[in-house]
C-alpha cells in the first residue's frame, strides 16, 4: 500500500530505534504520532524532523505504557488529533538487567506490562481505526532473544517471547482487514554504556560479523507496511544471523 498520507502511531518514538522508524515512515509521506514517556524534548525534535523531511504532519503524545489505562487513552488522543490510525508500530520497550538470583516479581511485572501487555491493548484500542483504514498494519518490535534468551535478562526475554505470542494472537483477531507482523532485531544498536571490547564480541557472535543499525529495522518496518501485502502473523529477523549462530 502507499504510505503517503497514512497515520502511524509509533511508540517509543523519541529515541533510538523508534526515532529511526518514525523518520523512515516520514520519508514516505506518512503522518506520525510520536509517542514518548519521559523524553519530551527528543520527541519534539522527532516531530519537527518529520515535518522538515517530507512536510508530513506530526505531533507528540505522552503515555506511560506501564499504566493499564494508558493504551486506550493514547489511541483516543491520536485518533482525535489525526482523525484516523492506519499503522501501529509497537516499538516502546523496557530493557533492564535482572540476574536470576536477584530478579524480583516487580521486575517481571514491569517488563510484561510494557513489552507484552501494552502492545496487545494498544492494538485493541486502535482496532476500530485500523479496520476502518482498509489497509491497517500492526508491527511489533520484538527481539531475537525472545526465541533464544540470554543470561541475566530473564524477565526481558520472557516478555519478548510473550510479545511473539501476542503477535500471532493479534494476527488472528484482526484478520482479514489488518495485517500484524513482528520484527526480531539482533545487535542493531549497542547500549550506550557498552565498551568497545564488548561491542566487538557482540559483532563476532553474528554470522555476518558486524553490528546492524536502527536503519535496518526501519527498512524492515517500511517493507512490512508498504510491500508485504500477503504477509501476516510472521516474524522477520533482522539480526545478522545471530539467532542461528
Amino acid at each position: 500500500m502507499s504510505l503517503e498520507g497514512k497515520v502511524a502511531l509509533v511508540t517509543g518514538a523519541a529515541r533510538r530505534v523508534g526515532r529511526t522508524i518514525s523518520l523512515a515512515l516520514a520519508a514516505k509521506g506518512t503522518r506520525v504520532a510520536v509517542h514518548y514517556r519521559t523524553s519530551v524534548a527528543d520527541a519534539r525534535r522527532v516531530a519537527a524532523a518529520v515535518k522538515t523531511l517530507s512536510g508530513a504532519d506530526a505531533d507528540v503524545f505522552r503515555a506511560d505504557l506501564g499504566d493499564p489505562a494508558a493504551p486506550a487513552k493514547l489511541a483516543d488522543a491520536v485518533s482525535r488529533r489525526f482523525g484516523r490510525i492506519d499503522i501501529l508500530i509497537n516499538s516502546a520497550s523496557l530493557y533492564e538487567k535482572a540476574p536470576f538470583g536477584d530478579a524480583a516479581p516487580e521486575d517481571w511485572d514491569r517488563h510484561m506490562a510494557v513489552n507484552a501487555r501494552a502492545p496487545f491493548f494498544l492494538a485493541q484500542a486502535c482496532a476500530p481505526w485500523l479496520r476502518r483504514s482498509g489497509e491497517g498494519v500492526v508491527i511489533n518490535i520484538a527481539d531475537w532473544a525472545g526465541l533464544r534468551p540470554y543470561a541475566d535478562y530473564g524477565p526481558y526475554c520472557a516478555s519478548k517471547a510473550a510479545l511473539l505470542c501476542v503477535n500471532k494472537a493479534l494476527a488472528k483477531a484482526l484478520a482479514p482487514t489488518v495485517r500484524v507482523n513482528a520484527i526480531l532485531p539482533g545487535p542493531v544498536l549497542a547500549p550506550e554504556a557498552m565498551s568497545e571490547g564488548d561491542k566487538r564480541k557482540m559483532s563476532e557472535a553474528t554470522l555476518l560479523k558486524r553490528l546492524g543499525s536502527p536503519e535496518a529495522v526501519a527498512r524492515a518496518c517500511v517493507f512490512l507496511a508498504e510491500s508485504a501485502d500477503y504477509t501476516t502473523g510472521a516474524e522477520l529477523t533482522v539480526d545478522g544471523g545471530r539467532l542461528i549462530a
